[in-house]
């Protein structure tokens, strides 16, 4: 399984629902919150492409976007793949 990483923040609820999804397939993911650390915004940013929302999600290099596209991915059926591949 690819290596996902989430860059979110506490307040937020699209994270929050982004991470039941991965939740609810039992997928393993590392969570950075960029709330307080202008370090992990900055990296955020640049593997992004300059996105400044949250949350950001990857999986293993490829950048999903946020929760709504990771929801997409999902619908469409596209996300198992990714995960697996």
């Amino acid at each position: 399984m690819q290596p996902v990483k989430i860059y979110t923040t506490g307040m937020c609820p699209y994270c929050v629902r982004a991470k039941a999804l991965l939740d609810r397939k039992g997928v393993d993911y590392e969570e950075v919150d960029v709330m307080m650390d202008l370090d992990a915004r900055r990296d955020m940013q640049q593997r992004s492409s300059g996105a400044r929302t949250v949350p950001q999600i990857f999986i293993g290099q490829t950048h999903v976007g946020g929760c709504d596209e990771l929801y997409a991915l999902e619908s469409k059926g596209a996300l198992d793949p990714l995960l697996a591949s």
